[in-house]
């Protein structure tokens, strides 16, 4: 929390806080992050799959796979289910789904945070650091 109490602190990485964000990401913010993803997870799509796939494999070794598996429902719950924003709503189609991409696969850097080295914890955050930019900052 900040000095008066409210939302993260400027060195706060969690997935609690990218939740958040992407409660409060704007419409610009869904574009931005829909960009990040045609630039930077699209044309390197191979470099992002075995990126995921480490993190899902360091995830599944530290006995995480049910933590996963909640905060993929939690984004994706926030991105396209019945209790999605209207932000997101407005974005509904290749944008949203893009940015969607973009969320998820920052929530599985973080969540891999600790056990993925930093090339495949900043291909996995870099499309969702277009509209957060603190996740560049994430510790490996």
């Amino acid at each position: 929390m900040d000095s008066d109490g409210y939302g993260y602190t400027s060195d706060d990485r969690s997935t609690a806080r990218l939740l958040e964000d992407l409660r409060t990401l704007s419409p610009l913010g869904i574009e931005r992050a829909a960009h990040g993803w045609d630039t930077h997870g699209l044309p390197h799509l191979d470099t992002y799959r075995a990126a995921e796939s480490a993190a899902l494999a360091a995830i599944e070794n530290a006995h995480r796979t049910s933590e996963w598996e909640a905060l993929h429902r939690q984004i994706l719950d926030l991105t396209e289910g019945r209790t999605s924003l209207v932000s997101w709503k407005v974005e509904h189609g290749q944008t949203g789904h893009h940015a969607e991409a973009a969320a998820l696969g920052a929530g599985l850097a973080l969540d891999a945070a600790g056990r993925l080295d930093r090339a495949h914890l900043e291909t996995l955050v870099r499309p969702m650091a277009e509209a957060l930019p603190w996740l560049l900052s994430v510790p490996d």
